[in-house]
This record gives structure tokens, C-alpha cells and sequence, in this order.
């Protein structure tokens, strides 16, 4: 009985919900990668099988980055296929698939709760299937929305049936923070003075970066203002929006100002990206390429073209990336946010962060630290590899590593030159960067939680710094 009852906890160990998480994704971009190198996937050109890895671990990590055009390779069932991938790795496998148990009415098991919980970030296992349907709701809707508005730029130039096929597309990778398009070498270059091509997209992306978390606290709060006052007033709508609504949304109106201010200053002059377009397309295409920043990797302008300083800030924007419990990648804004809070609670000599009338706790801020450190790690170890194995200017391998590690998509021309060392190590930071952080935080949060109260404290000792 004691041999079977281990054989059990290394059983449970083995398939925990982290490692879950992290096979489905792997699976999922295998079954792709097999799906796309068949014959009816391609037209008539053959490809390595590592560019198909390459594309199916892009799709389903949300990412964008490709060594080929996927118009030009792939039929429409390839293209199909990616979009599943697309779709799939933006919610997640395993959140689908209990997305369906609850379509048909299925009880979810308590391991499927943990996992659920887990996956989409929650404190709690209470009303998860509730959750899920939201989840649901608020996907086709963004989707939906998106595509309807994108038909009145793609009906007219593509026709009605390959218009509503284009906009289908483009919304839904626009959503999951893909950055996937279907109409050429160029991405979105052709629409930079489309008006609306750049908001739809734009407000895609940060609608599926800001997460999920926050479309429901602001659904819950809205209900809650509406049952208990007649007269709506702004400032007690924000009051009651829970603290990490507040950090998300201020962290990416910071950021979002900020990208589109410092691309428009560094870029405005420059005749290979926004110098030929006026005023009003400057500030559009400025505005365009900072939401792209938040894990979505259209272009409405050539990346490769420009400045060495403009590529340098991007690529720390982009390591930032969007906002938890969403499609987004990146260390995550409330991770950012918490790090400039420990900050500046250490310039003015407090021991605890304070925001809002709110303290965050010591493990909070533990975890955001060591995510962000290891992350900065994994990426630095993948751009010596890179730097040893490929003839690239530099500052273009570092945007290509931060690109793919925090699945953005954006490219300066280096992914379509890689060498097969070169596109494993992508390949292997994609994966990373989708599974990684939240795999990071659910093995610091067990841990804290196991070793809570048993530390053994040993007398303090200064060591010198600075």
C-alpha cells in the first residue's frame, strides 16, 4: 500500500497543473507543426520542418514572427490551421477545452478547477465555469466587433467573400496579440494612413492585452453602480474598481503615451519610416507602432529602418509587454508597476509599497522581482547564442530576442535570415515567453506557500554594495 500510495503522489507531481499548462501548449504546436507540412496545407513550394515548428510555435505562442510569408506558402487550410493555433494559444488549450465542457453542460472536475485556476490566473476555484463563459463572451464579441469594422476596409478591395475572410483573420490575431497576417511581405505597411485599419487593430490588441481579469472587474463594478445609484459619476466608478484594474490601466496609458511620444520624436525626421508623412500620419503611425509594443506584431512602418535608439527603447517596451490573465506577453505591466513602486518605497525609505491606500505584499513583490531577473536572463543567454551564430547587426538581434520573448512578432528583417540554430533558439524563447512567467509564478507562489514559517533564521551579517 505505501509503494502504491508514492507511485501516486510522483503520478500527481508528474502531471501537475504547471506542467499541464506547459504540455498542452506543447502538443498543441507539435499536432500544428505536423499539420502545416502536409501537402494541403502548402502551395507547391517545400519547406524544412523546422519552419513549420517555427510557425506553429509562433501561432500558438502568439507571436507573429516568421521565416517565410504565410500568404505566399500556405492554402487556405494552412492559413486555417494557423488561425486555430492562433486562437488556441491565445486562450489557451486546456481554457478551450474546458470552454466546451461547460458549452455542453459538462460539471468541471475539481482538477480541472485547479488547473483552470491556474491557467487564467485566479484566487479562487468559486464560479470558474461562470468565469470561462464570460471568457467566452467577451472573445466573440471583441472578434466579432473587430472583424465587422475591418469589412468596411477589406469587402471593398478583396470583395465580400475574401473581405469577410481577411477581416476575420486579422481580428482574431489582432486579438490574441498574434500579429499573424495574410496579405503579404509588407504586414500592414500598405494601411498606414488608414484610419480605420490603425484603430480597430489598435483596439484589438489592447482589449486582449489588458486581460480578461479587467473586463470582468470592470463588468462587476458596473453592475454594482448601476443597482446602487441612479446618477453616474465617474469618480466612484474608479473607486470601485479593484487595485489591479487601476495599475493595469494606468501602467498601459503610460506606456501606450509614452511609446507613441518617444517614436514620434525619434522617428519624425527619418525618410524611411515617418519623415514623407505628415503631421496627422505621423502621430497615427506613432500611435500604431507603440500599441504594437504591447504584444502584437502588425507594422504599419519598416522596423528595420529604424534608428539604432528607436529599436533600443522598443525592445525594452516590448519586454514589458501587456497586462496579466490575457493574450498578451512580456514580464506583464503589473510586474513593471510593482518594480517602480519597490523603487521609490526604497528612494523614501519605507519598508512596505504603498498604492492607493493599499500595501502589496512582500511576496507580491519577491515574485515580480524574480520574474522579471529571470526573464532579463533567459533573454540575454539566447542573445549570446544568437550573436555567436548569426551575421547580424547587433542591435537587431537584441530586438529579434525580445520580440520573441515576449511573443510580440515585430521583426527588423533578422528572422527570415536565421540560421537553424538561430530559429531553434526563437523557437525555444517563444515557448518561454508564453508558458514561462506563468509557470514562474505558480512555482514561486507553491513554494512561498510550502516553505511559509519554516525558514530557519540565522543571524544577520552586512556585506558591502555600491
Amino acid at each position: 500500500m505505501e509503494a502504491i500510495d508514492i507511485h501516486k503522489d510522483k503520478k500527481k507531481k508528474v502531471f501537475s497543473p504547471t506542467r499541464r499548462i506547459a504540455f498542452s501548449f506543447f502538443m498543441v504546436i507539435i499536432i500544428g507543426s505536423l499539420l502545416l507540412s502536409l501537402s494541403i496545407s502548402n502551395q507547391g513550394t517545400v519547406i524544412p520542418y523546422l519552419d513549420h515548428l517555427f510557425i506553429a510555435t509562433s501561432a500558438t505562442c502568439v507571436t507573429g514572427l516568421v521565416p517565410i510569408v504565410v500568404a505566399e506558402q500556405y492554402t487556405l487550410f494552412g492559413q486555417l490551421v494557423i488561425l486555430a493555433l492562433i486562437q488556441i494559444g491565445g486562450l489557451g488549450f486546456l481554457t478551450l477545452l474546458n470552454m466546451m465542457l461547460v458549452a455542453f453542460k459538462k460539471k468541471l472536475s475539481y482538477t480541472n478547477k485547479i488547473i483552470m485556476q491556474e491557467a487564467l490566473n485566479q484566487n479562487s476555484m468559486r464560479a470558474m465555469s461562470i468565469y470561462i463563459k464570460r471568457v467566452i463572451k467577451y472573445t466573440v464579441v471583441f472578434e466579432l466587433t473587430g472583424a465587422l469594422f475591418l469589412s468596411f476596409v477589406f469587402i471593398p478591395e478583396f470583395g465580400i467573400v475574401k473581405g469577410l475572410y481577411f477581416s476575420i483573420f486579422h481580428s482574431i490575431s489582432a486579438f490574441c496579440n498574434a500579429g499573424f497576417d495574410i496579405l503579404g511581405a509588407s504586414s500592414l505597411m500598405g494601411y498606414y494612413n488608414n484610419v480605420i485599419v490603425n484603430l480597430v487593430v489598435s483596439g484589438l490588441i489592447i482589449a486582449g492585452g489588458l486581460g480578461f481579469v479587467v473586463w470582468v472587474d470592470l463588468r462587476m463594478a458596473w453592475q454594482h453602480y448601476k443597482d446602487n445609484f441612479k446618477v453616474f459619476k465617474l469618480r466612484k466608478f474608479i473607486t470601485s474598481l479593484s487595485l489591479h484594474t487601476k495599475i493595469v490601466f494606468l501602467i498601459t496609458i503610460f506606456l501606450l503615451i509614452s511609446g507613441t511620444l518617444i517614436i514620434l520624436g525619434l522617428e519624425f525626421d527619418n525618410m524611411k519610416t515617418l519623415g514623407t508623412m505628415p503631421w496627422p500620419e505621423k502621430i497615427l503611425a506613432s500611435f500604431f507602432q507603440s500599441t504594437t509594443l504591447r504584444t502584437a506584431g502588425f507594422a504599419t512602418v519598416d522596423i528595420g529602418a529604424l534608428h539604432v535608439s528607436t529599436k533600443l527603447i522598443m525592445a525594452m517596451f516590448m519586454f514589458i509587454g501587456g497586462s496579466p490573465a490575457g493574450t498578451a506577453g512580456g514580464i506583464k505591466t503589473v510586474t513593471f508597476a510593482i518594480m517602480l513602486l519597490y523603487i521609490h518605497s526604497l528612494v523614501k525609505g519605507s519598508d512596505r509599497i504603498k498604492l492607493m491606500k493599499r500595501s502589496i505584499s512582500d511576496q507580491v513583490v519577491k515574485r515580480s522581482l524574480t520574474i522579471a531577473m529571470v526573464s532579463f536572463f533567459i533573454c540575454i543567454i539566447g542573445l549570446v547564442v544568437l550573436a555567436i551564430s548569426e551575421e547580424c547587426s547587433f542591435i537587431d538581434l537584441v530586438f529579434e530576442v525580445f520580440s520573441a520573448f515576449a511573443t510580440v512578432g515585430l521583426t527588423a528583417g533578422v528572422t527570415p535570415l536565421l540560421t537553424s540554430v538561430g530559429k531553434i533558439v526563437i523557437i525555444i524563447l517563444m515557448y518561454i515567453g508564453r508558458i514561462g512567467p506563468i509557470t514562474m509564478v505558480l512555482i514561486f507562489a507553491k513554494r512561498y506557500n510550502q516553505m511559509k514559517g519554516k525558514d530557519i533564521v540565522y543571524p544577520e551579517a552586512n556585506v558591502l554594495i555600491g
